[in-house]
């Protein structure tokens, strides 16, 4: 009777999956999806447009002369200013030069006269536009300096621009 071989029973495997790989590779893909979302989602600027003046026709692209100051710059550190537009100054070309009691009070008085004017008009949040043109020239330290000038004096809108009009070159060929 003992003599019957044993019945050999297999042994049973354990049916346990190892999930930890899965659980890291989603946390990563969850990571992924949040990023690229957070990339891809459009960014805005705000855009200063010009207001409408019943002087131009109502039209949108037309600004109050007053508001603009030009600054050209030009060689060995030459500075010429002017307010409004050539042909129709608010303010006569003059020269100036770098420093605190040159470039940065002229635009320090001409900010703070706008800003004045501009409240008393009622639109207390236009202000003075500062174009600046850089002639051929120029050195790109007084680039730089002009820059600096527009952080210091809190300008807001400034545009480096660099066409030139005949008559803006005639005046830089004469100071």
């Amino acid at each position: 009777m003992n003599n019957l071989p044993k019945k050999i029973r297999s042994k049973k495997l354990s049916s346990r999956v190892d999930l930890t790989a899965m659980v890291s590779v989603s946390f990563l893909l969850i990571i992924f999806f949040m990023v690229v979302g957070e990339l891809s989602k459009p960014n805005g600027m705000d855009l200063s447009l010009p207001d409408k003046y019943p002087g131009c026709g109502g039209s949108r692209g037309c600004i109050d002369g007053s508001r603009l100051y030009t600054i050209l710059l030009d060689k060995n550190d030459k500075i010429v200013t002017y307010s409004g537009t050539l042909s129709d100054p608010y303010e006569a070309p003059k020269k100036s030069e770098y420093g605190k009691n040159g470039i940065r009070k002229e635009i320090f008085v001409h900010k703070k006269s706008v800003d004045e004017r501009m409240i008393s008009v009622g639109k207390p949040k236009s202000s003075v536009i500062v174009i600046i043109k850089p002639s051929k020239n120029s050195s790109f330290k007084n680039l730089i300096d002009i820059l600096d000038e527009m952080k210091i004096n809190n300008i807001d809108t400034y545009a480096i621009v660099d066409e030139f009009t005949p008559e803006e070159s005639k005046l830089l060929a004469s100071n």
